[in-house]
């Protein structure tokens, strides 16, 4: 592969491992710990993640346990997962903090649908805002480095690369709303 359109390539790549994390912290009605990777608790003047600071199982389908390390963080994790945008009340023991996810409802999985579909349009916008960068970057080239014939086939080839990561958004788009719909 030429070495100017690596570049592009390594920008769509990351474009869609964004997507995948993205769609990882999305629940689909399962417990999934993945969906406090967002969440930070405040850990002696530090923010930091959750997984840092606690043991996180999942002991049945639906409930995601966090124990703690420090007895004193329990009140921190509760606030953060209140604060969050996650829409679940945590319960406590005085040891453990359980997340118990609801069953969705099929409204609830339709929406989640809407704002898959809607992340995966904005991934393929930011794959094509890299095909633009580039076709713009190689005519800059064109001012007596290259011929036009080189320039012409950067582009085919950016063109390639650009609908091969539009396919593989699609696919991600596919598999997360299929397993959103799920019951």
């Amino acid at each position: 592969m030429d070495e100017r359109l690596k570049q592009y390539e390594d920008k769509m790549k990351k474009t869609c491992e964004y997507l995948e994390a993205d769609y990882a912290a999305i629940r689909a009605g399962r417990a999934n710990p993945h969906v406090l990777d967002k969440l930070r608790v405040n850990y002696y003047g530090t923010p930091t993640p959750i997984q840092q600071v606690g043991n996180i199982t999942i002991p049945e389908a639906r409930i995601i346990q966090i124990a703690p390390w420090e007895k004193s963080l329990i009140k921190e994790i509760e606030k953060a997962i209140r604060t969050s945008d996650l829409g679940i009340n945590p319960s406590n023991d005085g040891s453990v903090i359980r997340l118990v996810f609801p069953e969705l409802t099929e409204e609830r999985r339709k929406d989640l649908v809407k704002d898959v579909k809607k992340k995966a349009e904005e991934a393929k916008v930011a794959v094509r805002n890299i095909r633009r960068d580039g076709n713009d970057a190689f005519k800059k080239l064109a001012k007596g480095e290259i011929s036009e014939d080189e320039i012409k086939q950067l582009g085919d080839e950016l063109q390639k690369m650009t609908d091969k990561y539009v396919k593989s958004v699609d696919a991600l788009m596919e598999a997360k709303s299929k397993e959103i719909m799920t019951v």
